[in-house]
């Protein structure tokens, strides 16, 4: 099995900028590492539910993890919940980096997820919001006590867009990586006209300088346990653009509808933080 770092200094790099900006956030808060389908998996809990609040687990998408989705933990806190971030294994961060556990099976992310929530949830009921690959892997979880999904920008419901000029900007991010270039495809991530936060900039930087990212998510499996599940992606998600993941959406998860976010691109959870946050309450 080998690792998705190129260098045990890349890796450790890459380990030391997601201390320190967990270390810098304001907010009180946990953080563990446990195991969880056989892998070494990092979480981050805050908060406590108010009255109107429950336990939101965040499973981030493709390079992302926990340090990397902080706005998106305070928008979620600042509504009443208690959060708890997870690392995706597999992906640069602070859970393991080892390639190929999965096999290539989201089923296995599945388990993965429904023993991450069961450590750090024990039996309490939680809402899981999944973004892009990890709103794939929130789908393919069966055994968790999940009361409720939310799905931004899912992925696993449908094949991805990938037009020419996306492709130019990942692939001279990856080939010959700088913050120029990280911001380019950040940019193309975005609704037009919006400039990406100079932290995600500095991250990209380092995943393509000291890790291999990883493909698409392939489909997800639907949990045998049905619960409720809000959809949306932004107005002009580059990956996922709404008249493409619309009909798959009705399709894969029994006629729910999606919903749009206007003004905002793939990176809904980036751009409207406090929007995300509130397709949390059950009542919307």
């Amino acid at each position: 099995m080998t690792s998705i770092y190129r260098t045990e200094a890349g890796r450790e790099q890459i380990g030391a900028w997601c201390l320190d900006r967990l270390d810098a956030w304001s907010v009180p808060h946990e953080r563990d590492v446990f195991s969880a389908a056989g892998a070494a998996t990092h979480a981050v809990t805050a908060g406590s539910p108010g009255p109107a609040g429950t336990t939101v687990v965040l499973v981030p998408g493709t390079n992302f993890n926990a340090a990397a989705s902080l706005p998106l933990a305070d928008a979620l806190l600042a509504a009443g919940h208690r959060v708890v971030l997870l690392d995706v294994p597999g992906q640069p961060g602070l859970s393991s980096g080892e390639r190929g556990l999965a096999k290539g099976k989201l089923s296995w992310y599945g388990t993965w997820l429904a023993e991450a929530v069961t450590e750090t949830c024990g039996g309490r009921p939680v809402t899981v919001l999944g973004h892009s690959f990890g709103a794939a892997i929130a789908l393919s979880a069966s055994s968790a006590p999940v009361e409720r999904l939310v799905l931004v920008s899912p992925g696993g419901l449908s094949s991805l867009r990938l037009p020419p000029a996306l492709l130019a900007a990942s692939a001279a991010w990856f080939l010959r990586p700088t913050p120029a270039r990280s911001a380019r495809l950040l940019r193309a991530m975005l609704a037009p006209g919006r400039e990406p936060r100079a932290e995600l900039v500095e991250w990209m930087t380092l995943v393509a300088r000291h890790a291999r990212s990883s493909g698409a998510p392939g489909l997800a499996g639907r949990g045998a346990r049905k619960v409720p599940v809000a959809a949306v992606t932004g107005e002009h998600d580059v990956f996922l653009p709404p008249e493409r993941l619309r009909p798959a959406v009705r399709a894969r998860l029994g006629g729910v509808e999606l919903g749009v976010v206007a003004d905002a691109g793939h990176l809904v959870v980036e751009e409207f933080p406090e929007r995300v946050a509130a397709l949390v309450s059950p009542t919307l």
